[in-house]
Parts: C-alpha cells; sequence; structure tokens
C-alpha cells in the first residue's frame, strides 16, 4: 500500500507540473513574453517544480524536529543522474544530439562547478543555512546571466494563446497539485524506510529522482519530435545546474540539510564523471550518436544496478 501511495504521488507532481507549465504558458502568452523568457524561466522552473516542491515541504518538516534530509538530497541527486544518464540517452537514441562548442563550454563549466561546489559545502556532512544562501544565490545569478547574455536569442513575443480566467485556474489547480502531492511522496517515503530499514535517500534517489524526470524526458522527446533537438539538451542541462544547486540550497535556507556519506563520496563523483564524458561527447564535431547514447545509457544502468545492490 505505501508503495501505491508513493506511485500516487510522484503521479501527482508530474500532473500538477503539466497543469502548472500549461497554465503558465498560456498566460505569459496572452502578455506577450518572449519564447525565449518563457523556455529560459516558466519551462526550466515549472519541469522542476516536483524537486522545488519536495525540497519546501522536506525544510518545513526539519523546522518541527521530523528531520528528513535524505528526501530532498536524495530526490535531486536521482533526478540529475535520471536527466543526464536516461533521459539524454534516450534522445541520443532517438536524435543526433550536438550543441554549439561555446555552449558546451560555458554551461558545462556551470555544471560541473556546481556539482563540485555542492561537493564542498556538504563535505562536512551537512549543508547548512549560510550554504544553502550561496547555492540558491549562485543559481539566481546564473540565471540573469543568461538573460543579459549576448548571445540571447531575441524572438519576438510569443503569439496570443489562452492566458484568460481559464489558464488562472489552471495555474492554481496545477499548484496545489504539486503541493499535495509533495506532501504525500516525501511522507509515503519516509514510511516505507521505516518499515524495510533502509535510507530515505535511496528510495528517492530510485524512485523518485526517476519519477519527478518525468517532466524532462515529455519536453526532451517532444522537442526532438519537433526537430529542435538543442532544445532538448539546453532543458537537460538546465534543469541539472537547477536541480543541484535550488532544491537541497531552498531546503537548507528553512533548516538544516544532512548529507549521507555514501551520496557525497559515490553519487556526487559519478555525476561529475558521467557530465564529464557526455560534455566530452559534445565537445566534438559528431555531438552524442546512438553510439555514444548507449554508452550514457549504459552508466545509468550501471548507477542504478549499484544502487538496488543496497537494498
Amino acid at each position: 500500500m505505501d508503495f501505491l501511495i508513493l506511485l500516487a504521488g510522484i503521479a501527482g507532481l508530474w500532473l500538477g507540473t503539466e497543469l502548472t507549465v500549461g497554465g503558465a504558458l498560456a498566460i505569459a502568452r496572452r502578455h506577450k513574453l518572449s519564447e525565449f523568457f518563457v523556455g529560459l524561466v516558466i519551462l526550466s522552473l515549472g519541469s522542476d517544480l516536483p524537486e522545488i516542491a519536495v525540497a519546501v515541504d522536506v525544510g518545513f518538516k526539519g523546522l518541527f524536529g521530523n528531520d528528513t534530509s535524505g528526501v530532498v538530497v536524495g530526490t535531486s541527486i536521482g533526478s540529475v543522474v535520471a536527466q543526464i544518464g536516461f533521459v539524454l540517452g534516450l534522445a541520443g537514441l532517438l536524435h543526433l544530439l550536438t550543441l554549439p562548442r561555446i555552449v558546451v563550454v560555458k554551461h558545462g563549466a556551470v555544471l560541473l562547478g556546481a556539482t563540485a561546489l555542492l561537493f564542498l559545502v556538504a563535505h562536512d556532512g551537512g549543508v547548512s543555512r549560510n550554504e544553502g544562501l550561496i547555492l540558491v544565490t549562485l543559481y539566481v545569478i546564473y540565471v540573469i546571466a543568461l538573460m543579459n547574455g549576448e548571445n540571447a536569442p531575441g524572438e519576438e513575443p510569443g503569439q496570443l494563446a489562452g492566458g484568460g480566467w481559464q489558464s488562472w485556474i489552471l495555474l492554481a489547480a496545477g499548484l496545489c497539485t504539486v503541493i499535495i502531492s509533495s506532501e504525500v511522496t516525501v511522507s509515503s517515503v519516509v514510511d516505507i524506510a521505516r518499515k524495510l530499514d533502509i535510507s530515505e535517500a535511496l528510495i528517492s534517489v530510485l524512485i523518485i529522482g526517476l519519477g519527478t524526470s518525468l517532466p524532462e524526458l515529455s519536453i526532451s522527446i517532444s522537442a526532438i519530435l519537433k526537430k529542435k533537438a538543442q532544445m532538448s539538451v539546453g532543458n537537460i542541462i538546465g534543469s541539472n545546474i537547477l536541480d543541484t544547486l535550488l532544491p537541497i540550497g531552498l531546503a537548507a535556507t528553512i533548516s538544516h540539510v544532512t548529507f549521507e556519506k555514501q551520496l557525497l563520496y559515490f553519487d556526487l563523483p559519478f555525476i561529475f564523471i558521467l557530465t564529464t564524458v557526455v560534455l566530452a561527447f559534445f565537445y566534438t564535431r559528431r555531438g552524442v550518436t546512438r553510439p555514444e547514447a548507449m554508452v550514457i545509457l549504459g552508466f545509468y544502468v550501471a548507477y542504478v544496478a549499484v544502487k538496488l545492490s543496497q537494498f
């Protein structure tokens, strides 16, 4: 029953995200915001809304003495691995993925730097409020720098597409669904972990991390079908930067977040290595073809196998 409740919570997070993103896009177009702004701010934050909701829920639970840090840390790490391993690998099987080298260098450096920074702030076994503020602030600076970047595309404002009171109802319904589902998801993970006497972080990495990556999977496949492969890759890289900095940072600003040694000394180095391999593929002229995609998926399968062995 607990597993069914967990799956229902994850499904609710996905449904709530879809409703929220749909409503927000309609409102943004109604107010004639550029497609660049919509994609950068609304879609990136919208597709990671499950991770953010879980982080805030865990943070407030910590304020009342219920430390569920393993859920937010495991969810963030699991999402990063699922997105760059499973989602990107699957996308590479469907279509050739390429990126300009300057994009690989700039955003790849930020992604690797964010992973290294998370390792540094958590090396003592936890993330304090000040360290959480650092993570959140750096993500905000990154977004502002992107929006003010010299190479930001200057599309015309999008066409009007809804955005009336129906869209506001859709947005509100999506946010409520995400909030309720995050509470259900976190509570079910805690119950399962206690009954099976295993780490909350382990369940979060394998199940919630993959489940909350469904929006990125949906966006990436949709972008590929529309022959916008770079949009697919950009969504994954942007989401990974967000997942590395923002959820743990937000939770830590509310209450102290503890960091398990296994996640610190195995999972984060694994993310750093896999990210380096993926960036190396993109840096070559060929990009990520099917053979490279198989290698990336192989990394993900090996990771899951190692984590399953810990049960």
